[in-house]
Order: structure tokens, then C-alpha cells, then sequence
């Protein structure tokens, strides 16, 4: 990949590569947090009523919102962040 600079003003410059390596390593860091938030979340809503037995798409429905309720939440619980600021400097 090879490295672009932009001008901005008479002093700054903005390389791209080491930009984009940032944005995609907090994505890789929100990513990994919606794991871990989903294995909390897996084991938090881990409920079973004998009052009211499964139905065969239960299962699947608990699956989905639990992994599309880790994904909104990631970023957000601070396991992203700590682990982007640990590792952003040694990207580049």
C-alpha cells in the first residue's frame, strides 16, 4: 500500500495510509467488543421458564437479537476504546 499525504495548510499534513489503518483498526476493536458483548449477553439472557416451553424458532430469534444488540452496543462499554488506544501506536 503505498502512502499518500495530504496538504492542509502550510504545516500539516494528513497521511492516508496510517488514517485508513486507524479507521480499520477501530473497526477490528468495535468488532471484537460485539463479541465479548454478545458472550455476556448469551449467558445474561440465558432464561429458562418452565411455565412457558420453547417454540422451535425461540431459539433463532434469541441468536439475532442478541448479536444485533451487540453490535449496537459495541463501541460503547470501553473494551473497544482501551484496546484501540493500546494498539493504535503500534500500527504504524
Amino acid at each position: 500500500m503505498s502512502s499518500y499525504e495530504i496538504n492542509v495548510g502550510i504545516h500539516h499534513k494528513i497521511d492516508l495510509s496510517k488514517t485508513q489503518n486507524l479507521k480499520k483498526l477501530k473497526q477490528a476493536c468495535d468488532a471484537f467488543e460485539s463479541e465479548i458483548l454478545n458472550f455476556y449477553l448469551k449467558e445474561a439472557l440465558n432464561t429458562k421458564n418452565k411455565l412457558f416451553p420453547e417454540s422451535p424458532g425461540e431459539k433463532i430469534y434469541k441468536s439475532m437479537y442478541q448479536e444485533e444488540l451487540s453490535n449496537t452496543l459495541s463501541g460503547n462499554f470501553g473494551y473497544s476504546k482501551l484496546l484501540f488506544d493500546y494498539l493504535k501506536d503500534k500500527v504504524n
